[in-house]
């Protein structure tokens, strides 16, 4: 009996083991599996060794003298300014060590002396003034960027003197051009000139045929330490027309490339592909002349901001193909905050506030005694006629105010009307648009002169505040000031903004950062897949 318990024990025992062996292995091999699995992901990662990208329409890779936007973007990877912008529109040093402002119209800036240019010369104050006289020369994109400037003197080799004819605000800004050797066109004529360009940047031009513009990374790059890519070679490949760039990249032949063309789904499908929408810098609005006697009354502003739904114009008008925008700002701007949104639309609303304010709702429409006559509210929208989606706008703006009984008459214009219209302030409300600088600068529309002809103490004194504040957590406080005021008065009513699109091919892999300035942001960390 005794020997039985033993031998029955036994059993146990070694059946025990035997299920805790199976379950051990069954076990971690389960563990194992997430590793392995991890393992085949990080082996699927492919560093980005070369890219490829594609222009069409390619004039020159001149930076001075090309017009295509593209270049012009590409440029940026070859060709360096004093001052660069970043991701969200701040200004940083670039080529420039220091730049300082000695008064209103004077600036002093060094450059880096550690720099070299890509044919191993150094960069001096003379590239400076060399680029500038360039640009006041020919006619060129970044023409209008030293428009202003007219004294340039070279203090030392590092140290130029930079002369305005009046004060433009957020100056620096402006420093944003590519700076071009002074040596290397020393002998030739700039516009003529058959050499491929040299520049400063992380890429240098190393052939130009066959359709093909190869870049290899510059080695000696004076950042080099501070941008980790591992891409060597750009080869960027030239088309007649955009539309072989869609079928180059529908074919897999490129990897990214970049488009403002609204309607991209009808030319490269909507899959195989991942695409980043920016906020583009054609801003329209509706000026509202602030002198007129109805509509310097704060609370109709508010009521008329109040009634007009813009997700519904950008729907109706645009088919969803431009953004609805609530601030000139808010294109990407570091000084403008999601949170400091306005209300929206809300007819409600608008019908409190005019009633608050004395406004009274009789026979169909709107009216109060002012002056001592009874005012009502009907107003002309001001339109040019050669402008169809304008003109849109302007009926979609109509139909939407009269719903809560504002009468609106679309007034169309011919161009040379519109313009004096516009130049002499003539126009009780105008659809209007600007593309937006680089700047932060909003003298267009609060300065003293606007073209709202809006006045307001506090904020013209914080625009004059603005422009000698280096401290960002100050200047972000006074541009919500301003913001909180726009939203309290409404000085003109913000719509909507055009589309910038970076497009990559779905075996690339990493976060899209594009802006308004450079497209490329966060490219170097991208891998293929």
């Amino acid at each position: 009996m005794k020997s039985n318990l033993i031998k029955y024990t036994f059993i146990i025992f070694v059946i025990g083991i035997a299920i805790f062996a199976i379950y051990s292995i069954y076990f971690k091999e389960e563990e194992e599996i997430p590793d392995k699995q991890q393992e085949v992901v990080q082996e699927s990662k492919v560093e980005i060794k070369d890219l490829r990208l594609g222009i069409s329409n390619f004039d020159t890779m001149n930076p001075l003298m090309s017009n295509n936007k593209e270049v012009l973007n590409i440029d940026r990877l070859i060709f360096e300014p004093l001052m660069q912008v970043d991701e969200n529109y701040r200004l940083k040093l670039c080529l420039a060590k220091e730049c300082s402002k000695t008064s209103d119209t004077t600036y002093i800036v060094k450059t880096n002396n550690n720099i070299k240019w890509q044919d191993g010369t150094s960069l001096s104050a003379m590239d400076v003034k060399f680029t500038i006289d360039r640009l006041k020369e020919i006619t060129s994109v970044y023409s209008y960027n030293v428009e202003k400037v007219i004294s340039l003197e070279i203090l030392d080799e590092d140290t130029i003197k930079i002369t305005l004819s009046e004060p433009v605000p957020f100056f620096e800004y402006n420093l944003t051009f590519p700076i071009l050797s002074n040596n290397f066109y020393l002998n030739d004529n700039f516009v003529e000139s058959p050499k491929i360009p040299i520049g400063t940047g992380m890429f240098y031009i190393n052939s130009m045929k066959d359709g093909i513009i190869t870049l290899y990374k510059n080695q000696n790059w004076w950042n080099i330490e501070n941008e980790d890519s591992k891409i060597e070679t750009i080869n960027i490949k030239l088309y007649s027309e955009i539309g072989e760039v869609y079928n180059s990249f529908k074919l897999g032949n490129l990897d990214v490339f970049n488009t403002s063309n609204v309607n991209l789904e009808q030319y490269i499908g909507t899959i195989g592909y991942a695409k980043k929408e920016i906020k583009g810098r054609n801003f329209d609005y509706i000026s509202i002349n602030c002198e007129n006697v109805i509509l310097k009354n704060v609370e109709v502003r508010k009521a008329l901001d109040y009634c007009i739904d813009k997700t519904n114009i950008v729907s109706s008008v645009y088919n969803n193909n431009y953004f609805v925008s609530n601030f000139p700002l808010d294109y990407g701007s570091y000084l403008y905050n999601e949170e400091n949104l306005s209300s929206g639309y809300n007819q409600e609303q608008a019908k409190k506030v005019l009633q608050e304010n004395g406004w009274e709702y009789k026979n169909n429409r709107w009216q109060k005694r002012i002056d001592g006559s009874t005012r009502s509210l009907n107003f002309d929208i001001t339109v040019c006629k050669e402008d169809a989606s304008r003109i849109a706008v302007a009926e979609n703006i109509k139909s939407q105010l009269e719903q809560i009984g504002i009468k609106v008459t679309v007034n169309k214009v011919s161009e040379t009307r519109y313009k004096a219209a516009l130049e002499n302030k003539n126009y009780e409300m105008l659809i209007t648009g600007v593309t937006n600088s680089y700047s932060p600068d909003l003298s267009t529309f609060f300065a003293v002169g606007n073209q709202n002809n809006y006045t307001n103490e506090e904020i013209n004194t914080i625009l004059n505040e603005i422009q000698s504040i280096s401290d960002e957590n100050l200047l972000i406080a006074k541009y919500k000031k301003i913001i909180e005021i726009y939203n309290d008065e409404i000085p003109f009513i913000s719509l909507y903004r055009n589309k910038q699109t970076t497009v990559k091919s779905q075996n690339m892999a990493g976060e899209l950062k594009p802006n308004n300035f450079f497209s490329y942001y966060g490219l170097f960390a991208w891998y293929r897949m």
